[in-house]
């Protein structure tokens, strides 16, 4: 699997994250996405540069950039460890723990000091879907595509 490949799984990973969240923030389950809170809380300035009517869109392809960017790193992954059924999502697992645990309380996002285990419940879920996605399309059988293992075309 190549690192560009992976990143763009990555993408798809977090195109499917979106779908998902809108579900689950129109359900109230989710109060604030965490971009949306990344956005809100401490990137006033940036903010304002983005058209009002654009924001959503903006906020959704910096969600893509990252989900992109933790593609390339689990493509980086070796091939032993992205072989087994449960990385993907194991790894979409690991990178919510990092925000929860590094990356929001990081930014001093407000949502890091309180209790919201439903609301954690959905993110922790979206992101097993991302990894999900992530390790299946690295397992797709496109046509013309390398096989990992055999380094034939598959057709």
């Amino acid at each position: 699997m190549s690192i560009v490949r992976a990143a763009l799984d990555g993408v798809v990973g977090s195109m499917a994250m979106t779908g998902m969240r809108k579900v689950t923030e129109n359900l109230g389950l989710i109060d604030e996405t965490p971009p949306k809170a990344i956005f809100r809380q401490k990137s006033k300035g940036l903010v304002k540069l983005i058209p009002r009517a654009k924001r959503e869109a903006g906020i959704a392809l910096a969600h893509w950039g990252y989900g992109a960017a933790a593609g390339a790193i689990y493509g980086a992954l070796p091939e032993e460890v992205r072989d087994r059924r449960w990385s993907g999502p194991a790894y979409g697992l690991a990178v919510w723990v990092g925000f929860e645990t590094v990356l929001a309380p990081a930014l001093g996002l407000k949502q890091a000091t309180e209790p919201r285990p439903v609301e954690r419940a959905a993110l922790a879920a979206d992101h097993l879907l991302y990894g999900y996605v992530l390790s299946a399309g690295s397992k797709s059988a496109l046509p013309g595509r390398l096989s990992a293992r055999s380094g034939r075309v598959s057709s």
